[in-house]
Protein backbone atom coordinates (compact mmCIF):
# COMPACT_ATOMS: atom_id res chain seq x y z
CA UNK A 1 0.00 0.00 0.00
CA UNK A 2 1.74 3.50 -1.65
CA UNK A 3 -0.99 6.02 -0.02
CA UNK A 4 -2.35 7.43 2.71
CA UNK A 5 -4.18 10.24 4.35
CA UNK A 6 -2.01 11.01 7.85
CA UNK A 7 -3.75 11.48 10.98
CA UNK A 8 -0.94 12.99 12.86
CA UNK A 9 -0.99 12.19 16.79
CA UNK A 10 1.21 13.91 19.40
CA UNK A 11 1.85 11.45 21.66
CA UNK A 12 5.66 11.22 22.49
CA UNK A 13 8.53 13.66 22.91
CA UNK A 14 10.30 16.50 21.74
CA UNK A 15 14.20 17.17 21.55
CA UNK A 16 15.45 20.39 20.61
CA UNK A 17 18.39 22.90 21.30
CA UNK A 18 18.97 26.58 20.20
CA UNK A 19 21.90 25.78 17.25
CA UNK A 20 20.32 22.25 16.03
CA UNK A 21 16.71 21.99 16.59
CA UNK A 22 15.56 18.20 16.02
CA UNK A 23 11.99 16.30 16.00
CA UNK A 24 12.35 12.69 16.66
CA UNK A 25 9.91 10.87 14.83
CA UNK A 26 7.98 7.57 15.64
CA UNK A 27 5.95 5.97 12.41
CA UNK A 28 3.95 3.04 13.80
CA UNK A 29 1.98 0.81 11.65
CA UNK A 30 -1.30 -0.46 12.83
CA UNK A 31 -1.99 -3.06 10.34
CA UNK A 32 -1.00 -6.93 9.72
CA UNK A 33 0.70 -6.22 6.39
CA UNK A 34 3.40 -3.93 5.15
CA UNK A 35 3.40 -0.75 3.98
CA UNK A 36 6.12 -0.39 1.98
CA UNK A 37 6.61 3.49 0.41
CA UNK A 38 3.83 5.18 2.15
CA UNK A 39 3.31 8.88 2.25
CA UNK A 40 3.73 10.22 5.34
CA UNK A 41 2.43 13.90 5.88
CA UNK A 42 4.14 16.23 8.87
CA UNK A 43 2.15 19.87 8.93
CA UNK A 44 4.66 22.38 8.40
CA UNK A 45 2.93 24.12 11.43
CA UNK A 46 3.98 21.50 13.90
CA UNK A 47 7.64 22.20 12.57
CA UNK A 48 7.87 26.06 12.56
CA UNK A 49 7.77 26.43 16.22
CA UNK A 50 10.35 23.40 17.19
CA UNK A 51 13.29 23.78 14.54
CA UNK A 52 14.49 27.26 13.30
CA UNK A 53 15.32 28.00 9.56
CA UNK A 54 18.43 30.09 8.65
CA UNK A 55 18.78 31.75 5.66
CA UNK A 56 18.74 29.45 2.73
CA UNK A 57 17.80 26.28 4.87
CA UNK A 58 14.66 23.89 4.64
CA UNK A 59 13.66 21.16 6.61
CA UNK A 60 15.46 17.92 5.76
CA UNK A 61 14.12 14.17 6.78
CA UNK A 62 16.33 11.54 7.57
CA UNK A 63 16.12 7.80 8.20
CA UNK A 64 17.34 5.47 11.11
CA UNK A 65 20.58 5.16 9.58
CA UNK A 66 21.16 8.97 9.04
CA UNK A 67 20.39 8.90 5.16
CA UNK A 68 19.21 11.93 3.83
CA UNK A 69 15.23 10.79 2.33
CA UNK A 70 13.53 12.02 -0.50
CA UNK A 71 10.80 15.01 0.95
CA UNK A 72 8.54 17.77 -0.27
CA UNK A 73 6.91 20.78 1.20
CA UNK A 74 3.37 20.69 -0.48
CA UNK A 75 1.18 23.58 -1.55
CA UNK A 76 -1.21 23.28 1.17
CA UNK A 77 1.63 23.08 4.28
CA UNK A 78 3.06 19.65 4.96
CA UNK A 79 6.18 18.38 4.55
CA UNK A 80 5.92 14.99 2.77
CA UNK A 81 7.79 11.78 2.57
CA UNK A 82 7.76 7.78 1.77
CA UNK A 83 8.32 5.22 4.59
CA UNK A 84 8.56 2.07 4.53
CA UNK A 85 6.67 0.49 7.95
CA UNK A 86 6.53 -3.14 8.27
CA UNK A 87 3.16 -5.01 9.20
CA UNK A 88 2.88 -3.82 13.48
CA UNK A 89 6.27 -2.08 13.71
CA UNK A 90 7.52 1.42 14.07
CA UNK A 91 10.24 2.81 12.11
CA UNK A 92 12.50 6.49 13.03
CA UNK A 93 13.08 9.54 11.38
CA UNK A 94 14.48 12.66 11.88
CA UNK A 95 13.38 16.18 11.05
CA UNK A 96 16.08 19.08 11.05
CA UNK A 97 16.96 21.87 9.33
CA UNK A 98 19.25 21.51 6.19
CA UNK A 99 20.51 22.35 3.06
CA UNK A 100 17.71 22.16 -0.06
CA UNK A 101 18.13 19.43 -1.55
CA UNK A 102 17.56 17.55 -5.37
CA UNK A 103 15.51 14.49 -5.75
CA UNK A 104 14.91 12.84 -8.37
CA UNK A 105 11.06 13.27 -9.60
CA UNK A 106 8.16 10.16 -8.80
CA UNK A 107 5.44 12.69 -10.09
CA UNK A 108 5.15 14.97 -12.99
CA UNK A 109 1.90 16.14 -15.08
CA UNK A 110 2.04 19.01 -17.37
CA UNK A 111 -0.25 20.81 -20.01
CA UNK A 112 0.13 19.43 -23.20
CA UNK A 113 -0.69 22.45 -25.10
CA UNK A 114 1.44 20.72 -28.75
CA UNK A 115 -1.21 17.82 -28.22
CA UNK A 116 -4.19 19.98 -28.69
CA UNK A 117 -4.53 20.63 -24.97
CA UNK A 118 -4.31 17.24 -23.00
CA UNK A 119 -3.41 17.33 -19.43
CA UNK A 120 -1.39 14.07 -18.54
CA UNK A 121 0.32 13.25 -15.14
CA UNK A 122 1.70 10.07 -13.79
CA UNK A 123 3.89 8.57 -11.05
CA UNK A 124 6.27 5.52 -10.71
CA UNK A 125 3.29 3.07 -11.27
CA UNK A 126 0.49 4.58 -13.40
CA UNK A 127 -0.01 7.97 -16.02
CA UNK A 128 -3.59 9.25 -17.08
CA UNK A 129 -4.96 11.74 -19.23
CA UNK A 130 -7.57 14.39 -19.81
CA UNK A 131 -8.80 16.25 -23.26
CA UNK A 132 -8.52 19.70 -23.05
CA UNK A 133 -10.45 22.74 -25.42
CA UNK A 134 -8.23 22.34 -28.55
CA UNK A 135 -9.48 18.77 -28.83
CA UNK A 136 -13.11 19.41 -29.13
CA UNK A 137 -13.24 20.93 -33.09
CA UNK A 138 -11.32 17.74 -34.23
CA UNK A 139 -13.12 15.09 -32.36
CA UNK A 140 -15.86 16.69 -30.16
CA UNK A 141 -16.74 17.10 -26.63
CA UNK A 142 -14.88 14.11 -23.85
CA UNK A 143 -14.57 14.79 -20.58
CA UNK A 144 -13.53 11.27 -19.12
CA UNK A 145 -10.69 10.16 -18.13
CA UNK A 146 -8.07 8.51 -20.23
CA UNK A 147 -5.42 5.70 -18.46
CA UNK A 148 -1.99 5.35 -19.72
CA UNK A 149 -0.87 1.83 -19.22
CA UNK A 150 2.67 1.90 -17.88
CA UNK A 151 5.07 -0.53 -17.37
CA UNK A 152 8.27 1.01 -15.87
CA UNK A 153 9.36 3.44 -12.79
CA UNK A 154 10.48 5.95 -15.55
CA UNK A 155 7.94 9.05 -16.38
CA UNK A 156 7.62 8.99 -19.70
CA UNK A 157 4.92 11.87 -20.23
CA UNK A 158 6.93 13.91 -22.32
CA UNK A 159 8.66 11.00 -24.33
CA UNK A 160 5.98 9.32 -25.29
CA UNK A 161 4.22 12.91 -26.41
CA UNK A 162 7.18 13.49 -28.64
CA UNK A 163 7.83 10.79 -30.20
CA UNK A 164 4.28 10.05 -31.35
CA UNK A 165 4.13 14.28 -32.93
CA UNK A 166 7.33 13.40 -34.22
CA UNK A 167 6.18 10.12 -35.75
CA UNK A 168 8.88 8.03 -34.57
CA UNK A 169 6.79 5.84 -32.70
CA UNK A 170 3.18 5.86 -31.48
CA UNK A 171 2.49 5.60 -27.93
CA UNK A 172 -0.78 3.78 -28.58
CA UNK A 173 1.81 0.32 -29.37
CA UNK A 174 3.73 -0.73 -26.64
CA UNK A 175 7.63 -1.04 -27.03
CA UNK A 176 8.30 -1.91 -23.79
CA UNK A 177 7.24 0.93 -21.31
CA UNK A 178 3.49 0.41 -21.92
CA UNK A 179 1.07 2.17 -24.34
CA UNK A 180 -2.57 4.01 -24.39
CA UNK A 181 -5.22 1.24 -25.26
CA UNK A 182 -7.77 2.65 -23.37
CA UNK A 183 -11.07 4.04 -25.13
CA UNK A 184 -12.88 7.11 -24.09
CA UNK A 185 -15.54 8.36 -26.22
CA UNK A 186 -18.35 10.32 -25.52
CA UNK A 187 -17.86 8.77 -21.28
CA UNK A 188 -16.74 9.26 -17.83
CA UNK A 189 -13.51 6.74 -18.92
CA UNK A 190 -11.47 5.46 -16.03
CA UNK A 191 -13.68 6.96 -13.29
CA UNK A 192 -14.29 10.37 -13.70
CA UNK A 193 -17.96 11.72 -11.79
CA UNK A 194 -20.97 13.40 -13.14
CA UNK A 195 -23.88 14.79 -11.90
CA UNK A 196 -27.12 11.90 -12.37
CA UNK A 197 -30.54 13.75 -12.49
CA UNK A 198 -33.57 12.32 -13.83
CA UNK A 199 -32.16 8.61 -14.56
CA UNK A 200 -29.52 9.84 -16.48
CA UNK A 201 -25.67 11.40 -16.73
CA UNK A 202 -25.40 15.13 -17.64
CA UNK A 203 -21.38 14.84 -19.14
CA UNK A 204 -19.98 17.96 -19.53
CA UNK A 205 -17.21 19.06 -21.90
CA UNK A 206 -13.40 19.16 -22.35
CA UNK A 207 -12.00 21.12 -19.57
CA UNK A 208 -11.18 25.30 -20.07
CA UNK A 209 -8.24 25.91 -17.61
CA UNK A 210 -6.11 24.26 -15.82
CA UNK A 211 -3.55 25.48 -12.81
CA UNK A 212 -1.02 23.33 -11.33
CA UNK A 213 -0.20 24.10 -7.77
CA UNK A 214 2.85 21.34 -7.41
CA UNK A 215 4.64 19.38 -9.68
CA UNK A 216 7.09 16.69 -7.67
CA UNK A 217 9.26 15.12 -6.55
CA UNK A 218 6.26 12.92 -4.91
CA UNK A 219 3.36 14.52 -5.30
CA UNK A 220 1.74 16.42 -7.99
CA UNK A 221 -1.16 18.06 -7.59
CA UNK A 222 -3.45 20.45 -10.11
CA UNK A 223 -7.24 21.85 -11.20
CA UNK A 224 -8.76 21.79 -13.99
CA UNK A 225 -12.24 23.78 -14.51
CA UNK A 226 -14.72 23.61 -16.87
CA UNK A 227 -17.27 25.51 -18.14
CA UNK A 228 -20.90 25.99 -16.16
CA UNK A 229 -23.08 22.79 -16.68
CA UNK A 230 -26.72 22.81 -17.56
CA UNK A 231 -28.21 19.41 -15.31
CA UNK A 232 -32.23 19.23 -15.28
CA UNK A 233 -33.02 23.02 -15.42
CA UNK A 234 -30.01 24.54 -13.55
CA UNK A 235 -26.47 25.62 -14.32
CA UNK A 236 -23.83 24.86 -11.93
CA UNK A 237 -20.18 25.77 -12.62
CA UNK A 238 -17.35 22.88 -12.19
CA UNK A 239 -13.66 22.03 -10.95
CA UNK A 240 -11.65 18.99 -10.78
CA UNK A 241 -8.86 18.97 -8.14
CA UNK A 242 -5.99 15.58 -9.00
CA UNK A 243 -3.75 14.58 -6.83
CA UNK A 244 -1.44 11.61 -7.32
CA UNK A 245 1.54 10.34 -5.19
CA UNK A 246 4.71 8.37 -5.58
CA UNK A 247 4.11 4.86 -5.63
CA UNK A 248 0.31 4.83 -5.73
CA UNK A 249 -1.22 2.93 -8.44
CA UNK A 250 -4.87 5.49 -7.49
CA UNK A 251 -4.96 9.41 -8.23
CA UNK A 252 -7.21 11.03 -5.51
CA UNK A 253 -9.90 13.45 -7.03
CA UNK A 254 -12.01 15.95 -5.60
CA UNK A 255 -15.14 16.79 -7.66
CA UNK A 256 -17.10 20.16 -6.73
CA UNK A 257 -19.95 22.10 -8.18
CA UNK A 258 -20.97 25.31 -7.22
CA UNK A 259 -24.65 25.10 -6.01
CA UNK A 260 -26.70 25.88 -2.76
CA UNK A 261 -28.30 22.74 -3.05
CA UNK A 262 -27.49 19.04 -2.82
CA UNK A 263 -27.45 17.31 -6.21
CA UNK A 264 -27.20 13.19 -7.04
CA UNK A 265 -23.44 12.54 -8.69
CA UNK A 266 -22.42 9.11 -9.74
CA UNK A 267 -18.33 8.62 -10.49
CA UNK A 268 -18.22 5.74 -13.57
CA UNK A 269 -16.21 3.16 -15.46
CA UNK A 270 -16.88 2.32 -19.02
CA UNK A 271 -18.54 -0.86 -19.19
CA UNK A 272 -17.41 -2.46 -22.38
CA UNK A 273 -19.23 -5.29 -24.55
CA UNK A 274 -17.82 -8.70 -23.92
CA UNK A 275 -16.95 -10.96 -20.90
CA UNK A 276 -15.99 -9.24 -17.33
CA UNK A 277 -15.70 -8.83 -13.62
CA UNK A 278 -17.53 -6.50 -11.35
CA UNK A 279 -16.71 -6.58 -7.77
CA UNK A 280 -18.10 -4.22 -4.68
CA UNK A 281 -17.43 -4.30 -1.60
CA UNK A 282 -17.75 -2.01 1.66
CA UNK A 283 -15.66 -1.97 4.83
CA UNK A 284 -16.92 -1.84 8.52
CA UNK A 285 -16.76 2.04 8.50
CA UNK A 286 -18.37 2.53 5.43
CA UNK A 287 -16.08 3.12 3.15
CA UNK A 288 -16.70 1.60 -0.72
CA UNK A 289 -14.55 0.27 -3.11
CA UNK A 290 -15.28 -0.84 -6.63
CA UNK A 291 -13.11 -3.13 -9.11
CA UNK A 292 -14.16 -3.56 -12.50
CA UNK A 293 -11.66 -6.08 -14.62
CA UNK A 294 -11.54 -4.64 -18.22
CA UNK A 295 -11.78 -7.51 -21.35
CA UNK A 296 -8.71 -8.53 -23.10
CA UNK A 297 -7.99 -6.81 -26.00
CA UNK A 298 -5.56 -7.53 -29.17
CA UNK A 299 -3.24 -4.79 -27.33
CA UNK A 300 -3.32 -5.28 -23.36
CA UNK A 301 -4.76 -7.96 -21.52
CA UNK A 302 -6.00 -8.17 -17.25
CA UNK A 303 -6.41 -4.98 -16.52
CA UNK A 304 -7.74 -4.07 -13.53
CA UNK A 305 -9.90 -0.37 -12.61
CA UNK A 306 -10.54 0.25 -8.84
CA UNK A 307 -12.29 3.48 -7.42
CA UNK A 308 -12.40 3.89 -3.71
CA UNK A 309 -15.07 6.03 -1.93
CA UNK A 310 -13.79 7.04 1.40
CA UNK A 311 -17.50 7.88 2.28
CA UNK A 312 -19.23 5.64 0.91
CA UNK A 313 -21.62 5.24 -1.65
CA UNK A 314 -25.38 4.94 -1.80
CA UNK A 315 -25.30 2.22 -4.54
CA UNK A 316 -24.55 1.03 -8.11
CA UNK A 317 -26.21 1.06 -10.90
CA UNK A 318 -25.62 0.24 -14.87
CA UNK A 319 -26.52 2.73 -17.61
CA UNK A 320 -26.89 2.80 -21.09
CA UNK A 321 -27.91 5.06 -23.44
CA UNK A 322 -26.71 6.43 -27.18
CA UNK A 323 -25.46 9.69 -28.22
CA UNK A 324 -24.34 11.25 -31.83
CA UNK A 325 -20.73 11.93 -32.15
CA UNK A 326 -20.28 15.24 -32.59
CA UNK A 327 -18.09 15.63 -35.55
CA UNK A 328 -18.82 12.26 -37.96
CA UNK A 329 -23.21 12.17 -36.76
CA UNK A 330 -22.49 8.15 -36.29
CA UNK A 331 -24.62 7.14 -33.41
CA UNK A 332 -22.40 5.64 -30.42
CA UNK A 333 -23.76 3.44 -27.56
CA UNK A 334 -21.79 3.49 -24.21
CA UNK A 335 -22.36 1.97 -20.64
CA UNK A 336 -20.91 2.29 -17.49
CA UNK A 337 -20.97 1.04 -14.11
CA UNK A 338 -21.62 3.78 -12.19
CA UNK A 339 -21.25 4.73 -8.40
CA UNK A 340 -23.67 6.99 -6.90
CA UNK A 341 -23.64 9.43 -4.26
CA UNK A 342 -24.87 13.05 -2.69
CA UNK A 343 -22.74 16.43 -3.74
CA UNK A 344 -23.23 18.69 -0.41
CA UNK A 345 -22.89 22.46 -1.20
CA UNK A 346 -19.36 23.12 -0.40
CA UNK A 347 -18.05 20.10 0.37
CA UNK A 348 -15.97 18.45 -3.00
CA UNK A 349 -16.68 14.76 -3.19
CA UNK A 350 -13.24 12.92 -2.74
CA UNK A 351 -12.48 9.39 -4.00
CA UNK A 352 -9.83 7.70 -5.84
CA UNK A 353 -9.49 5.65 -9.15
CA UNK A 354 -6.55 4.48 -11.04
CA UNK A 355 -5.95 0.95 -12.36
CA UNK A 356 -3.54 -1.89 -12.55
CA UNK A 357 -1.97 -4.19 -15.06
CA UNK A 358 -0.83 -7.72 -15.20
CA UNK A 359 2.24 -6.72 -16.79
CA UNK A 360 3.40 -4.51 -13.98
CA UNK A 361 2.70 -5.75 -10.58
CA UNK A 362 -1.30 -7.55 -10.67
CA UNK A 363 -0.58 -10.69 -12.43
CA UNK A 364 -4.24 -11.62 -11.63
CA UNK A 365 -7.75 -9.94 -10.08
CA UNK A 366 -7.16 -11.10 -6.68
CA UNK A 367 -3.75 -8.95 -6.70
CA UNK A 368 -5.38 -6.21 -6.98
CA UNK A 369 -8.47 -6.85 -5.33
CA UNK A 370 -5.73 -7.19 -2.45
CA UNK A 371 -4.25 -4.01 -3.11
CA UNK A 372 -7.47 -2.26 -3.12
CA UNK A 373 -8.47 -3.71 0.45
CA UNK A 374 -5.23 -2.58 1.82
CA UNK A 375 -5.33 0.75 0.35
CA UNK A 376 -9.20 1.16 2.16
CA UNK A 377 -7.53 -0.43 5.04
CA UNK A 378 -4.98 2.03 5.02
CA UNK A 379 -7.55 5.08 5.31
CA UNK A 380 -9.38 3.89 7.84
CA UNK A 381 -6.45 2.84 9.99
CA UNK A 382 -3.55 5.37 8.87
CA UNK A 383 -0.08 5.45 9.87
CA UNK A 384 0.65 6.63 13.55
CA UNK A 385 3.13 9.49 13.89
CA UNK A 386 4.57 10.48 17.06
CA UNK A 387 6.70 13.65 18.05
Amino acid sequence: MKKVILFVAIVGWLVSCAQDAIIRIKISNPNDYDRIGEIVEIPVSDLVARISLGEGQTYVVKNSAGEIVASQLTYDGKLIFQADVKANEKVAYTVLAGEPQTFAPKTYGRFITERKDDFAWENDRVAFRIYGPALIPVDGPSNGLDLWYKRTSNLIIDKWYKDDLAGVQSYHQDHGEGLDDYKVGRTLGGGMMAPYAGGKLWLNENFVSQEVLENGPLRTTFVLTYKDIFVDGKTFSESRTFSIDAGSQLTKVAQAYGTTEAIPVAAGIVKREGIDAIIKTETKSGMATIIYAEPESEMVDKVYIGMVFPQGISGVTKDTYTVAHAITGKEETYSHLLALTTYQPGEPVIYYTGYGWSKYGFPALDDFKEYIEQFAKSLESPLVVAY
